[in-house]
């Protein structure tokens, strides 16, 4: 039976982040260990995306496993428990299943309340920034208390492990958030930009398995059901959405650059950060980059960038911190939090 209906809540003046927790599968699969299996090396694929490793999710350790882990961690942090948990936002595109959410499966396994709302989001390495920002407003409407925001993949899943100009790039883990209202204004969420540009499907997506294209044997042996990449046209591509998306969030709330104390960008490729370092005019270590570690989680990575961030000491209360993405879609977004 459902657990008692919880009275609505006051519409609060600031959205603010409670806690943050992340977690990364132990399988590490380094370059030298992928140069064994294809035609790379590991000076091949550092020079071109700074990636030395990523983690990869052991057999039966499915996302939904990952992403509680993620939770649970964000909730110690902000110490709360499953049961204050009213919103479960699950940003990811390798759901456990195609058919319930994987919140749900995610609600059932963390033991969060019957009455809470569940539902997945699908912005590719952009969703996390999406789901921060539905729970955000979702908080803002005075209806729901306490949010948990997970960014979770589980990419080794979806990519072709003989075309090493994908493989290479991606890995599996996962990020999360508890959000809840302040009284106190000016901090928290101050702003986002989100946007899409849909004629630029093709440049990345998977092509096979939707409903336009359900799965036959032909198409599996063709790999139709793992990511392609058009690797030139997504980088030029990043580096200016990402850019502008920065740029017009901080002009947004009259800001610099150079006022933010830390920049957490998708960690999708070392050279595109450096790229966007270089637009924005900041140094490059204004930037937290795990990239080296754990190569494109597409919507995990933002989140777990932004734990270890905290837990480095990269953020400290008053500051601001800009975080900004771009994903399949062709996704994009950008965030400003005030601590």
């Amino acid at each position: 039976m459902p657990s008692p209906l919880r009275p609505p809540a006051l519409a609060p003046v600031s959205t603010v982040i409670l806690g943050t927790g992340s977690f990364a599968p132990a399988g590490i699969l380094t370059n030298a260990e992928l140069s064994k299996r294809m035609d790379t090396s590991d000076e091949w694929i550092v020079t071109r995306t700074g990636i030395r490793e990523r983690r990869i999710a052991g057999p039966g350790e499915n996302t939904s496993d990952m992403a509680v882990k993620a939770a649970a961690a964000a909730l110690a942090d902000a110490k709360l428990t499953p049961a204050d948990i009213d919103l479960l936002v699950v940003a990811t595109i390798t759901p456990d299943l195609t058919m319930p959410a994987t919140a749900c499966i995610i609600q059932a396994k963390l033991g969060i309340p019957t009455t809470a709302a569940c539902f997945d989001l699908n912005a590719a390495c952009s969703g996390f920034l999406y789901g921060l920002d539905t729970a955000c407003a979702m908080i803002s409407s005075g209806r729901y208390r306490h949010a948990l925001v997970i960014g979770v993949e589980k990419l080794s899943t979806i990519v072709d492990w003989k075309d090493r100009t994908t493989c290479v790039l991606f890995g599996d883990g996962a990020g999360a958030v508890v959000v809840g209202g302040s009284p106190r204004p000016g901090i928290g969420l101050i702003g986002t930009r989100l946007g899409a540009f849909g004629e630029s499907v093709d440049l990345l997506h998977i092509p096979g398995g939707g409903s336009n294209a359900p799965a036959t044997p032909a198409s599996i042996a063709a790999g139709d059901h793992t990511i392609k990449m058009k690797g030139k046209e997504v980088f030029k591509l990043a580096v200016r959405v990402m850019e502008e998306s920065a740029r017009d969030i901080l002009e947004q709330h009259g800001l610099q650059a150079d006022q933010i104390a830390c920049v957490i960008p998708h960690q999708a490729n070392l050279r595109i950060i450096e790229a966007i370092a270089q637009y924005l005019e900041l140094p490059l270590d204004r930037f937290f980059i795990n990239v080296d570690r754990y190569g494109n989680t597409s919507a995990a990575s933002i989140p777990l960038a932004l734990d270890e961030a905290r837990r480095a000491g990269r953020i400290k209360a008053g500051d601001l911190t800009l975080l900004v993405a771009f994903g399949a879609g062709l996704t994009y977004g950008s965030a400003l939090i005030r601590w």
